[in-house]
């Protein structure tokens, strides 16, 4: 099986953890609990193959941005999470775009920006063609999620590890990703 080492940045607030308990434990968790930094691990089948997901839910406030640094030198591939009802929060977005580019030394790096609480509609401070727009400017891949209807949490994620294994493909000396095992269909 291939693994996968993925983050997820963005503000405190935005839905981070609530996205990744929703793909790990199929649960939506209503309240709001900081997090420090959590890791999880979940299988998925992505294009007839079992995947696993060593997931890092980072904190999203600074304080404990130097733990962050470890895991962007080792992240594969990272998710950039927004509320679509907090403008600040998508304003934030480019920083941490800079942040994992910066640190990859790289502008290829696997990333997808995530706009979170598209249940909250009505509320919406943030459009879903701004989002669009913007991702497609720093040449990420951009989806719509609720963590609380469960809509296009799995997708995002699946999203992400499709960019990784095209990244894997074109990028084969790579160093960077010497804690993956190939599968046999990603070497042919």
């Amino acid at each position: 099986m291939t693994e996968y080492k993925l983050a997820i940045y963005g503000r405190g607030g935005v839905g981070k953890s609530a996205l990744t308990i929703q793909l790990v434990q199929n649960q939506f968790i209503e309240i709001y609990d900081p997090t420090i930094e959590d890791s999880y691990r979940k299988q998925l089948v992505i294009e007839g193959e079992t995947r696993i997901l060593d997931i890092l839910d980072t904190a999203g406030s600074e304080e404990y941005s130097m733990m962050k640094d470890t895991y962007l030198l080792e992240g594969e591939g990272f998710l950039i999470v927004y509320s679509i009802v907090s403008r600040n929060s998508f304003d934030e977005v480019r920083s941490f775009y800079e942040l994992i580019t910066r640190a990859k030394d790289s502008e290829d790096v696997p990333i997808v920006i995530v706009g979170n609480k598209a249940d909250l509609e009505f509320d919406r401070q943030v459009s879903q063609c701004e989002g669009m727009d913007f991702a497609k400017s720093l040449n990420c891949s951009f989806i719509e999620t609720s963590a609380k209807s469960n809509l296009n949490v799995e997708e995002a994620f699946v999203v992400l590890v499709k960019k990784i294994n095209k990244h894997r493909l074109d990028n084969p000396n790579n160093n960077n990703n010497n804690n993956h095992r190939r599968s046999r269909c990603e070497i042919l």
